[in-house]
């Protein structure tokens, strides 16, 4: 399911390496330690939401390991150079991920915005103040038509036009001495170009390529899969299934490109990205997550979503009439399990977005998805996100929704 269509499902609503046993046990911990303490969401008033849905940026994105929240508050005492720190961390991350350069930002969207403008402005101080306004000709970045979503925003947030292309021809006939970038959208259900084509025109032209893959893991492999098919930058958020802090992101690949990237941001005092700040808590909880996320036991990880699905389908079909079915969704974002339920609507007087209104109007509010099995809307409930003490609730909570529908 594409960030888009997410959206476009949400829109239904009012409002809308540790293995896991043991980040299962250390969230167990963390609530049991919290239990005395000052309660911020009574405080204030903010209802905990329950995600069985997706990453989404609006519900806060993930829930952040405990080995993050461990650099976060031990890092929170003292004092840093973010000029050094940021050069530090980039160097640890680009180390892990086999790549040049890498530097945090705060998010995906973030990356492309100095993504754009450090093909723009390299290492020109000029030019780098000049941002987005230009005393010369405007700068163009490359997209094929079908690749247009709502965050390449942040590509024209730099000033810079997109040109929409469709196919290899197209792309090449393109690009001109205007041209910035070249920028692929990993997510987009179709490609006129393909990654191959798209990166081979981009280096015969010399322009850089550049791929958002925000929410494209899992699987891990991508995270150093772009790279070795030659793109020169490329994003993940660090606020979704990498679950470091959602405020953060990674940017990494040419090496100079990054050293231009944070020439347009934050600490520096008046580039484009200094509105965009990352401080360094997240920058140090974005190395602790990204650590975390290649230590992991994936396929043990895998597992223990495929189990959760089989618990709740298996609450949930106790009421007559009531199908469950395991979907994997094919990627290249949000690509894990999740659990489609649909039911004889004779029997069952409901429909899934009457389900899912239900399920976050709730006590305990619970967010979940419709999806489009054929021609029928069915609920589909997320399991990637929901802590350990969270699955039978969520499946009891929709076998009562349901059950009492019954006609």
């Amino acid at each position: 399911m594409k960030r888009r269509d997410v959206l476009k499902n949400l829109s239904l609503l009012p409002f809308v390496g540790t293995g896991l046993a043991t980040v299962a046990s250390n969230e167990a911990a963390s609530a049991a330690q919290t239990s005395n303490k000052r309660n911020l969401f009574e405080e204030l008033g903010v209802t905990p939401v329950i995600n069985a849905g997706l990453t989404m940026t609006f519900l806060s994105g993930s829930l952040m390991m405990p080995e993050v929240l461990e650099a976060i508050n031990s890092t929170a005492h003292d004092f840093a150079n973010m000029f050094e720190l940021q050069d530090k961390v980039g160097a640890k991350i680009a180390e892990m991920l086999g790549c040049e350069a890498a530097m945090v930002t705060s998010g995906a969207s973030c990356a492309i915005v100095l993504g754009t403008a450090a093909t723009i402005t390299g290492t020109d101080p000029i030019k780098i103040k000049q941002l987005p306004a230009y005393t010369g000709s405007q700068p163009e970045v490359i997209m094929q038509k079908s690749h247009r979503y709502l965050f390449d925003q942040a590509v024209t947030t730099t000033g810079a036009k997109i040109v929409e292309v469709e196919g290899p021809t197209e792309m090449e006939n393109a690009i001109n001495g205007n041209t910035a970038m070249a920028l692929f959208f990993n997510a987009a259900g179709k490609s006129s170009v393909t990654h191959e084509e798209f990166v081979a025109i981009a280096k015969k032209h010399k322009i850089p390529s550049f791929i958002d893959a925000a929410a494209d893991v899992p699987p891990v492999e991508n995270l150093f899969r772009f790279q070795k098919m030659g793109f020169d930058l490329i994003t993940f958020s660090g606020g979704k299934m990498i679950r470091g802090p959602q405020s953060a992101g990674l940017l990494f690949g040419r090496k100079d490109l990054i050293e231009a990237a944070k020439l347009n941001h934050s600490p520096h005092e008046a580039p484009i990205g200094r509105p965009m700040k990352v401080n360094k808590e997240e920058i140090f909880g974005m190395y602790a997550a990204l650590k975390s996320y290649l230590e992991r036991d994936h396929k043990k990880e895998w597992q223990e979503w495929l189990d959760r699905v089989d618990k709740i389908k298996s609450i949930v079909e106790k009421v007559p009439s009531v199908k469950g079915e395991l979907f994997v969704h094919p990627g290249p974002a949000n690509a894990f399990p999740s659990l489609y339920v649909s039911w004889d609507h004779e029997k069952i007087k409901m429909t899934a977005p009457e389900v899912v209104t239900a399920l976050q109007k709730g006590s305990p509010s619970i967010v979940a998805l419709i999806a489009t099995k054929g021609t029928e809307k069915v609920l589909n409930i997320g399991v990637v996100l929901l802590r350990p003490d969270q699955v039978k609730l969520v499946g009891r909570r929709v076998k009562e929704i349901l059950e009492n529908q019954q006609g």
